[in-house]
């Protein structure tokens, strides 16, 4: 990724996987995959990892252990209301932010 395109991407990650959640609850690598399915190819299991940590922190999402086949019980993350309000704030942040930027493209001349 190039390095304005990974900048834009680092700013809108978390509405990203917030939104990811709304739809389900996911584990940490399914998040990773989820992405990279969704085109985001480029974003690294750390990244996410340490994402989740954040939202965790902030209390944007509720956790359930689940026993793994593999190794110790996954931490499955869920959007719980308080991260519903936060995805909910992003879109509305989101949509302004692609109208103005569209407004300004249209008046340099780009199509």
């Amino acid at each position: 990724m190039g390095g304005q395109k990974t900048e834009i991407l680092k700013g809108a990650l978390e509405g990203v996987v917030l939104a990811l959640l709304a739809s389900r609850p996911a584990y940490g690598y399914e998040i990773t995959s989820q992405l990279r399915e969704q085109g985001f190819a480029d974003i690294a299991e750390g990244t996410v990892y340490a994402l989740l940590v954040r939202v965790e922190q902030r209390g944007l999402v509720d956790i359930e252990k689940v026993p793994s086949e593999k190794g110790p019980p996954r931490k499955v993350y869920s959007l719980n209301a308080s991260g519903r309000e936060h995805l909910d704030e992003f879109w509305r942040t989101w949509s302004l932010l692609a109208e103005r930027l569209e407004r300004l493209r249209e008046e340099d001349g780009n199509p």
